[in-house]
Order: C-alpha cells, then structure tokens, then sequence
C-alpha cells in the first residue's frame, strides 16, 4: 500500500488520473493493461455495481504479477466500510465523490491518500480540516477553471485535481493547468464506453500517450 506522499508523487508527476469502471472482468484488465504500456503509473477504477470488488480484487492481482510501480487507487467510494473491503483487496488510495468525515479520519490515520469530491469552499475547508491534502473538483465542468482561479489563495497547502467533464484537448488542460491544479482527473473522454464496448485497447493506449504528452509540453 502506497503512503499519502507516494500517491500524490505519483499522480502529480503524471498531471493526470485515469479513471474508469468495466461490469466484465476482461475488458477491465484489458484497459489497465493498456494505459500501463502509455506509461501511466497510477490509476482509478471506479466502483460501481455489482462486480466492481471482484474486478477491483483481479486488477491487483494483475498489477503485482505484471506491473511494477503501477498504484491502483478506487474510486466513488462513500463509506468506511467499503473503503476497508478495498483496502483489503489491496487499494492504493482512495476517491469518492463527496467529503466523506469517517473516510478522512481513517485514511488520515493510516497514511492513505483520500481525494474527496468537492464543490464548495465550505466542503474544501471540511476536508482541510480533517487532514485532507489533496481535492478532487468535482464536476469539474460545471465549476471550470476560474473557479479555481478565484478560491486556490484560499488554500496554498491544498492539491487541486478536476474530474468530470475534462476534455482531451491541449486548450481545456491548459487551462486548467493555468487556473493552478496539480493534474486532471480523465474519465469517459479518455477512455469511453465505446472504446471499452469495441474492446479498442490500442486506441486507448494511443490516446492516453496523447494526452501524456500534451500535458508535459504543458507543464513545462
């Protein structure tokens, strides 16, 4: 299991966070296996639904036979009991969708990266103070970049991270990048639905080596 320092390293270094959730256990390998070879080093899969733990379970059995370095974090998790099923089955870090006050406490107290989902200042200062270091802006596209821009002053020791609605494209990461976060969350314009159901593993690959690459010319 990887420490709060490790996860935020590894997903900053990378400027980006994969996420994704597939009900089939082959297609969700399939996709881990490919955005590995693009280079990525840590990634989200998201639970949802009924086989997400099982799949979640396979994923890192997969990733410790074949994938070194590789941080396998999960995703819309929304109470502590869940979370330790997940940590059980071997979670790096941990994403949900709100601030959750029991999740902080016990990620906090365990050296594990939560990134809860936040909206409002209110929310952001909650999780401030629970110990969080690292936020997830959350829908990104309905907040957008100069909401950023207008709250970071307001938290210089907190990590920015926008999930929900990120585009691909070199000027919707840049301007994110300009409003101050530390990497992007890339959900379905990543790796969409289409692409898992034509199991088009090289295209994800090839996309996610685009996008890799966009964002280190960006952060340059």
């Amino acid at each position: 299991m990887a420490t709060i320092q490790e996860s935020i390293d590894a997903i900053v270094d990378q400027g980006m966070l994969p996420l994704y959730f597939n009900a089939d256990e082959t297609v969700s390998v399939e996709v881990l296996r490919s955005v590995y070879k693009a280079g990525v080093k840590a990634i989200e899969y998201t639970s949802r639904g009924a086989t997400a733990l099982a799949n979640f379970t396979k994923l890192v059995e997969i990733r410790n036979a074949e994938m070194p370095g590789l941080l396998l974090g999960i995703g819309t998790v929304k109470n502590l009991a869940q979370v330790k099923e997940y940590l059980a089955a071997g979670a790096d870090f941990l994403v949900s969708p709100g601030f959750v006050a029991e999740i902080a406490t016990h990620a906090v107290a365990n050296d594990i990266l939560y990134a809860p989902g936040c909206m409002t200042p209110t929310e952001i200062i909650a999780a401030e103070n629970a110990g969080v270091k690292f936020i997830k802006l959350f829908p990104g596209d309905m907040l957008g970049p100069k909401y950023l821009s207008t709250i970071k002053d307001i938290f210089p020791n907190l990590l920015f991270m926008p999930t929900g609605g990120v585009d691909t494209t070199k000027e919707n990461i840049e301007g994110w990048f300009n409003a101050g976060v530390c990497a992007v969350g890339m959900g379905s314009k990543l790796i969409s639905k289409q692409l898992m159901a034509d199991k088009d593993y090289a295209t994800i690959e090839q996309r996610t080596k685009e996008v890799f690459a966009t964002i280190q010319s960006i952060k340059k």
